[in-house]
């Protein structure tokens, strides 16, 4: 297997929607809504980064960037997801590629930081933690995780693009 990380191009746009809805199929915790949101976000033009894993051509795996707003006023705080990987490929060190990619991307943006909703001891390893303050409403705080960048921890309520509430 030699994954190559790149970034989507038009002639993607279908199969990152296919590889999107396979790989929350059978996830726990999914509304199975993550296509039609990076369908949205792309649509309304704000789609930051989007990031595809290649083997042999076929795309296997899809990180979405975004741009959040935080009720401080903090600028430049990005969204990392959906991500996904084909259940076939999980495992396989595929996230972990696009997750790196992903960070690269955003020191490229000179992005003060990032947040997710996620599992806690997946990201971790990326630097990802619960940080004080800094609140998604009606989740648990141990799933609402970020990562500072550049710059000084923001406070305050997070709100993702209306692209995330996408149903269809």
């Amino acid at each position: 297997m030699s994954i190559n990380i790149r970034l989507e191009k038009p002639s993607d746009i279908q199969g990152i929607h296919q590889t999107t809805v396979a790989a929350f199929l059978e996830a726990p915790h999914t509304d199975h809504t993550e296509q039609f949101i990076v369908d949205a976000l792309r649509n309304a033009g704000v789609l930051s980064v989007s990031l595809i894993a290649e083997d042999s051509f076929q795309i296997v795996g899809h990180v979405a960037l975004s741009l959040v707003s935080i009720s401080d006023g903090s600028s430049d705080w990005y969204g990392l997801g959906p991500i996904s990987v084909l259940p076939m490929q999980q495992n396989k060190g595929i996230g972990s590629k696009l997750m790196n990619a992903a960070l690269k991307a955003l020191n490229n943006l000179n992005a003060n930081g990032c947040v997710l909703l996620g599992d806690p001891n997946y990201y971790r390893r990326f630097g990802f933690e619960p940080i004080d303050g800094l609140v998604l409403p009606d989740v648990p705080v141990e799933y609402f995780q970020a990562l500072l960048l550049q710059g000084a921890n923001p406070s305050g309520i997070v709100t993702y693009d209306k692209s995330f509430s996408a149903r269809d």
